[in-house]
């Protein structure tokens, strides 16, 4: 189980198959540290193989997500659970590019590489890092009072954490461009009509409506969704004939499942529909 606090947040799993992961330092709005940034990549990774989490849920405490990164906390923290950085590693050009696509960009590519289902309840600032993790996760809902940016160029730095990729997915060049250069700060309402989030609700609905999502996610049949997941964010980069064969495949793995054959069955009985029974009996499948 992927239970327990760790460094900056804390993760819980619920009875419907439901991971929450709560990003606890209010007090500097979630920025995150090296050891944090590192500890949610490998809790993210073992949630991928915990048959008890269906779907994961990120959000944040007080009036922050994730505001960003914070490499010089003064207050203590708890271990984490990889090694932080050698006392050998040197700040130099050559070992910035590395330390950049490990501890910048990693949050992002784990949580889009999770064939599980991400939400970003996005209750405060979510900016450069922040708002990275929440165009990675596939859903996301937002506090109208949230603020949502990027504003790196405000110190003259890049959107290293892959922000700018993101952003041009869901906003296309020129948007993206606009968004960037300008450096954009939006409300959940604003966040909402850019496409950057699903939706945006009162800042008290927040979690009801994240959880009513959730619930319904986590109750469909859970082999399909993975694979259909995954199917759409390759189409997005294959041609037409590259999607058709990929999804031919992942098709050919999800017709056989139980989830299909009782799915079929439910349809022309007028029923509603038995799913995930192989997540229940301890991953077996009783073959056709």
């Amino acid at each position: 189980m992927i239970e327990g606090s760790y460094q900056g947040f804390d993760a819980t799993v619920d009875g419907d198959g439901i991971a929450i992961i709560t990003f606890n330092r209010p007090e500097r709005l979630n920025a995150m540290s090296f050891g944090a940034r590192r500890d949610l990549c490998e809790v993210l990774t073992l949630a991928q193989f915990d048959d008890a989490v269906r779907v994961v849920v990120l959000t944040g405490t007080g009036r922050g997500f994730i505001a960003g990164v914070n490499n010089k906390s003064a207050e203590p923290e708890p271990p984490t659970l990889v090694s932080d950085l050698p006392e050998g590693f040197s700040k130099v050009p050559v070992n910035l590019y590395a330390r950049l696509a490990t501890y910048a960009q990693d949050p992002a590519r784990v949580i889009r590489r999770l064939d599980k289902i991400t939400i970003a309840a996005v209750n405060g600032a979510a900016i450069q890092l922040g708002l990275s993790v929440v165009l990675a996760c596939d859903f996301a809902i937002a506090a109208r009072s949230a603020q949502l940016g990027s504003a790196t160029l405000r110190m003259g730095w890049q959107p290293d954490e892959g922000g700018h990729w993101l952003l041009v997915e869901h906003l296309g060049v020129k948007r993206a461009l606009d968004f960037l250069l300008r450096k954009r700060i939006v409300t959940g309402d604003e966040a909402a009509e850019l496409g950057l989030v699903n939706d945006s609700v009162d800042d008290e609905l927040l979690m009801e409506r994240t959880m009513e999502l959730a619930r319904e996610l986590a109750a469909g049949p859970q082999v399909a969704m993975r694979l259909l997941k995954k199917a759409v964010y390759n189409a997005a980069h294959l041609t037409f004939d590259q999607a058709g064969d990929d999804i031919a495949t992942k098709t050919a793995l999800s017709d056989f499942h139980d989830d299909a054959h009782d799915g079929s069955k439910a349809f022309f009985e007028k029923r509603p529909p038995v799913f995930n029974q192989w997540l229940e009996q301890g991953g077996s499948q009783t073959p056709e």
